[in-house]
Order: C-alpha cells, then structure tokens, then sequence
C-alpha cells in the first residue's frame, strides 16, 4: 500500500518590501515620539509662564522668578541669544539661573529644568533628587508631576535600572490625568522586549494599538507586533 504523501506546508516569510515598510514606520514613529515629547514640553511651559502676565514684570517675588525663569528657558533652549553657550556651559548656566528662580519663588518649572539640566550633565543622582522634590512640594501639580516620572525612568535606565524604570513607567500609566498612558505603553513594551519578556511586551502594544489608535506611537506598536508575527 503506497505512503500517503504528507503537503509541505509553506513557511510564512517576510519580503524585502514589507521588511523595508515596517523599518520606515519605526523610524517614523520614532520621530513622531520625539516631536510629541517636545510638543507637550513645550505646550506645559508656555502655559505655566503665561500663568499670571509674564511678560508684565515688577519687584513683586513672583515676577522675579518668573524673569529668571525666562532667561533660563531661553539659555537652555539656545533662543534669542547672540552668543549661545555651547555644550555643557548652557545647561550649568542654564540650571544656575533656574536655581536662582527657585531661590526667589518655589515653583515646579524651575525644578523641573534643574532636573532635565543635571541629567544633561550627567549628574543623574542630582536630577532625580530635583525630580523628588517636585513630587513632594507639588504632588497636584498635573503638568509636571507626570513629566518627572518620565524622566525618572529615563535615569533609570541610564543607570542601568531597567525595573525602577518599569516601575516609573507604571506609575505615569496609572496617573489620575491618563495623558501619557500610551507613551507609558510603548515604553514599557520596549523595556520588556530587551528583557526578553516578548509577549508581556506585546501585551503592551496591544493595548496601545487597541486603546490609543490616534497615538502618534499606535505605528510603531503595530510594526513591533508584525515584527514578532514574522
């Protein structure tokens, strides 16, 4: 009696265009991750300066610090400058003058650029420190407080730390405001994944690509879940 003749069933591959296709939209939604983060720094900012005329200075203390926070922001940022200060000069200078508006008048802007300054610097102790004391002097401050766990987790990471990094991330996930739930998705999938940890990570972009479709990150978590699916 003749062996039946088993079908080879044919091994799903990738083609060099549908290879190329989801490297492009990981490089475009990396760029669109970084526009986001910098829009919504920018758009905090400006609204937390304009608070209270700005642009109308007196002897007031308020004003005071408000002035120096403005000459710190420009520095830090390279703006209107006719000599900008170059690598690491702008960033001491910068936070020197965001510590003087801090000295003036406690605020959460100052502290927050005093913590993005030492992690320029890579004095990374000194800016989770700064990032510290905005949580415990303005814990209902919905503009920064969320910013600085993110950049707490970025100096995790920098450290080494991929858990405290998780474990940040989760936290600006479950913050009462839900703005960065989908930035803490990507993030965290993105720490898993380098752990090994493949399918919580894809759980993650799941999720992202499920619950936030408009996130400029839903591309990138599709193109990690075909990824995986390849």
């Amino acid at each position: 009696m003749p062996k039946p003749i088993k079908k080879k069933i044919a091994k799903k591959t990738i083609s060099g265009t549908e290879a190329s296709g989801t490297l492009s939209r990981l490089k475009k939604s990396a760029e669109e991750r970084k526009r986001f983060l910098i829009t919504a720094l920018a758009a905090v900012v400006l609204s937390a300066l304009a608070i209270g005329g700005f642009f109308l200075y007196s002897n007031t203390q308020k004003n005071k610090a408000q002035k120096l926070e403005y000459e710190a922001y420009k520095i830090y940022y390279g703006l209107y400058q006719k000599q900008p200060f170059a690598g690491e000069e702008r960033y001491k200078k910068a936070a020197e003058i965001f510590g003087k508006a801090y000295d003036t008048r406690k605020s959460p802007v100052s502290l927050y650029y005093i913590a993005n300054c030492y992690y320029e610097l890579g004095k990374y102790e000194d800016s989770l420190n700064a990032l510290k004391e905005l949580n415990r002097k303005f814990p209902d401050d919905e503009k920064f407080v969320p910013l600085s766990y993110y950049k707490m987790a970025m100096i995790s990471l920098k450290k080494g730390s991929a858990e405290e990094a998780l474990k940040a991330f989760a936290v600006l996930y479950n913050y009462k405001t839900g703005t960065y739930k989908d930035l803490s998705l990507i993030e965290s999938g993105k720490i898993l994944e380098a752990q090994g940890k493949t399918e919580e990570a894809k759980k993650k972009y799941e999720e992202l690509a499920k619950d936030f479709p408009q996130s400029p990150f839903a591309e990138e978590a599709k193109a990690r879940i075909e990824k995986k699916k390849g």
